[in-house]
This record gives structure tokens, C-alpha cells and sequence, in this order.
């Protein structure tokens, strides 16, 4: 499958270019990618070079906070939705590490595996996460909405409350707490 869906199939890309970058670690040319990320001048090309190293199974060029923010999990989405198993893996032993430059790593995980309904692996990553940070917020609304997935309401009630302590206004959290009470009426 290439970049998700049947439409892209045919779409052709500019030699260096992002895309011809992720096209390359599709078809499992690490090298090629790096030399096109490295040909870029951008946020997204600065990460690509980080990504690939990662890939690869080091980190030479350490990403930043905000490359990690930015693209950490639009990237482990698009492996996990192209089947790149051995490429996923080594971006989750690459965590530790990445954690040492932005804490959440273990929460964007968490939510590309629960989106992915990976729920066993989502949890897995959000204990992890609440390890690293307890008090935030959208990690328990995450933990919330997991528990309400798995019909166990008194626990998804129960972090929602933990969510709303820290974040009173935090409007999706209101709404899911909402849904939450009619399964406990």
C-alpha cells in the first residue's frame, strides 16, 4: 500500500523532494532518503535526517523537541499503515532515548497504536507515559476514552475526573465525561 489509499498510486513526485524521501524508505532505500532529506532545507527534511538514522537502528543527528512533536507520530502512522513492521520496531526502542529530549514520546505512541486499534499497545504506552508524567491532561482523557472503549466505565470515569482536576476547562474532556455518565446512570 502506498501512501494510503488507491488514488496516490499513480501520483509522480519531484526528484528531492519529501515525498520522494518517504518513497524511498518505502521501498527500503535508507540511503537515498537520507541523501534527499539532507538536500532539503526545511523542519520536515531536518526530522527526515533523525527519522532515517532512527531507521537505520542509530541516532547520529538528534531530533528536537518539536521535530519529535511535529512528526513523530504522522511518521510512526504512515509505517504502521504501509506495514513496515521492522521499521516501527526500531522507532519504539529508539523511545527511551527520544524521551530525553520531549517526555511525551510515550504518549504519541500511545495514541498512534489506539488509533491503529492497537489497544493492548496503546495502553502499554500510555503506562509508560503516565510513568514519565502523571498530572497531564490529554494523557488522561487517552486513558479515559481507552476505558470507555473497553466498557469499563468506573475507571474511564475516573481519569476523566483526574483530567478535569488538572484541566478544568479542557472541553473535549467535558464532552467524553458527558458520555461517560450515561453508561454509569
Amino acid at each position: 500500500m502506498f501512501f494510503f489509499n488507491e488514488e496516490s498510486r499513480n501520483k509522480t513526485f519531484k526528484p528531492r523532494s519529501i515525498e520522494h524521501a518517504y518513497l524511498a524508505i518505502l521501498n527500503d532505500d535508507l540511503e537515498t532518503a537520507q541523501a534527499v532529506f539532507e538536500s532539503i532545507e526545511s523542519p520536515r527534511a531536518r526530522w527526515g535526517i533523525a527519522f532515517v538514522d532512527i531507521l537505520k537502528g542509530y541516532i547520529e543527528h538528534f531530533p528536537t523537541y518539536f521535530e519529535i512533536r511535529n512528526f513523530l507520530e504522522i511518521d510512526l502512522d504512515f509505517l504502521l499503515k504501509n506495514e513496515k513492521f521492522d521499521y516501527v520496531g526500531h522507532i519504539l526502542g529508539s523511545l527511551e532515548t527520544l524521551c530525553k529530549t520531549n517526555q511525551e514520546v510515550y504518549k504519541y505512541v500511545a495514541r498512534v497504536m489506539y488509533e491503529n486499534k492497537l489497544y493492548k499497545s496503546a495502553r502499554e504506552y500510555m503506562e509508560k507515559s503516565q510513568e514519565v508524567f502523571y498530572n497531564d491532561p490529554e494523557l488522561q482523557f487517552m486513558f479515559a476514552k481507552y476505558y470507555l472503549n473497553d466498557r469499563n466505565y468506573s475507571d474511564a470515569k475516573s481519569h476523566i475526573e483526574e483530567c478535569l482536576n488538572i484541566l478544568p476547562e479542557y472541553f473535549p474532556a467535558i464532552e467524553l465525561k458527558k458520555q461517560i455518565s450515561k453508561y454509569l446512570a
